[in-house]
């Protein structure tokens, strides 16, 4: 059982900057799933288990960077140039194996609301 509990997010202007963290109880594959209003579950971003590789959402390339801390198991999220559209309830996730460039992970944080206002 892996455990993930998450920290940042609030409320920004749009073109402004948030950082999100994610403490991991274990080193595993990860990721960021947001959960826009109104819309479906997106995936966002991920990373794997010793930071080789990492992916991005064509709707947050160029904006947002996955990056962890090995050393203390932690994920970031560092999104700049935020849209209105980037609002969202934000989850880290984890999961067993190779990482994944989908929702289908195995573990979930508390989730944490990113809102972005025009």
């Amino acid at each position: 059982q892996v455990q993930l509990v998450q920290s940042g997010g609030g409320l920004v202007q749009a073109g402004g900057s948030l950082r999100l963290s994610c403490a991991a109880s274990g080193r595993n594959a990860m990721a960021w799933v947001r959960h826009g209003p109104g819309k479906e579950r997106e995936f966002a971003a991920a990373i794997s288990r010793y930071a080789h590789s990492t992916y991005y959402a064509d709707s947050v390339k160029g904006r947002f960077t996955i990056y962890r801390d090995n050393a203390y198991n932690t994920v970031y999220l560092q999104m700049n140039s935020l849209k209105p559209e980037d609002t969202a309830v934000y989850y880290c996730a984890a999961k067993t194996g190779e990482v994944a460039v989908t929702t289908e992970y195995d573990y979930w944080g508390q989730g944490t609301q990113v809102t972005v206002s025009s």
